[in-house]
């Protein structure tokens, strides 16, 4: 099969492509590779792809309409994984603009892209922070999601309704994945687990937020990718027993789906920061900090929807992913 898989040299991305070729697909891969973070990562992760003949390479930015026209004119796509965006939680107070061009105008040229080309399945990348405010636990996909706490936690709910909008006018089959805290090998520099581990190598303090009282639905990434291909593979239909009388938020009359994909597990972070200290065989130094804006203290991953229609559950231990981390990051930085 063909697929198109955006943010190609980002962590998930990566990941993605690297499976579907070791399973003989076709990939086109997409991304700006900006310097949000560490160039030369994504740089890395884009060689080892690049290695394989039927992986075709595409430095592009999702904003500008044309050449997103001109990517979808010249092939025909089986499914359309998108995966691209502008990250980060903390950032998006300090840069807004970049949220609006990537997650919004950039996810507008996307599902253009799909209606044109009249693309069998869209899947793309949502997010728990979706949820916001919401504070019953676990997380559905059945509950209302109106009050994000941050930027980028509403764009990621407005591509929820821009999908649910062309898979009603225009029957594009959509399916948003909402990913809980995904951490893996090749990870990205400004999550937690990467920031603890250089700096416990390092010797310095760590930052602790919320006094260490957060809970993360920690997900490892290779249980986010079994999920994404089982989902790609599973193109929704219009559910028959939708009512606006009582409008289910996960669902629709038109073919469209949300789901989750966490760990089903919260894990605090003062034992994830043990699990990490028992894997780099050091101890941390822990500097207490408040919650910090937009943050929210807990993500907990209602999946029985993800297990119901693909048969699939993440199950891979945050101590054994950690393990993994710290194995590919010595690696990868040459640290004894």
């Amino acid at each position: 099969m063909k697929y198109l898989v955006t943010g190609a040299a980002g962590f998930i991305g990566y990941h993605v492509c690297l499976r579907l070729l070791n399973s003989g697909h076709k990939v086109t891969g997409l991304d700006n590779v900006n310097d949000y973070y560490d160039v030369q990562l994504k740089l890395d992760r884009l060689h080892r792809l690049e290695k394989w003949t039927d992986f075709r390479f595409e430095k592009v930015n999702l904003e500008d309409r044309e050449i997103m026209a001109r990517v979808f004119s010249q092939s025909e796509y089986d499914r359309v994984i998108h995966l691209a965006a502008q990250a980060g939680v903390r950032y998006s107070l300090e840069n807004p603009h970049a949220y609006i061009d990537s997650n919004l105008i950039g996810f507008t040229n996307i599902l253009e892209g799909c209606r044109s080309a009249s693309t069998p399945h869209l899947v793309y990348a949502s997010s728990s922070s979706v949820y916001g405010s919401n504070t019953r636990m676990p997380f559905s996909v059945h509950h209302n999601v109106d009050h994000p706490v941050s930027l980028y936690a509403a764009t990621k709910k407005a591509n929820e309704l821009m999908a649910h909008t062309y898979s009603h006018l225009f029957r594009i089959p959509t399916t948003g994945l909402r990913f809980f805290t995904v951490y893996g090998p090749w990870g990205r520099p400004d999550m937690a687990l990467f920031i603890f581990t250089k700096a416990i190598l390092g010797g310095h303090p760590i930052d602790v937020f919320n006094y260490g009282k957060m809970q993360r639905d920690f997900t490892y990434v290779d249980d986010i990718v079994e999920g994404i291909l089982r989902v790609a593979e599973n193109i929704p239909t219009p559910d028959t027993d939708w009512t606006g009388d009582n409008p289910d938020p996960s669902s629709s009359a038109a073919p469209y789906k949300i789901y989750n994909i966490g760990n089903n597990n919260p894990v605090e972070l003062m034992a994830m920061i043990d699990a990490l200290e028992d894997a780099l065989g050091l101890k941390s130094e822990r500097n207490l900090q408040p919650i910090q804006p937009g943050d929210v203290p807990a993500t907990y991953a209602d999946v029985d929807d993800l297990i119901a229609d693909v048969g699939f559950r993440p199950s891979t231990s945050i101590e054994d992913g950690i393990k993994k981390f710290v194995t590919w990051y010595r690696d990868y930085y040459k640290i004894a």
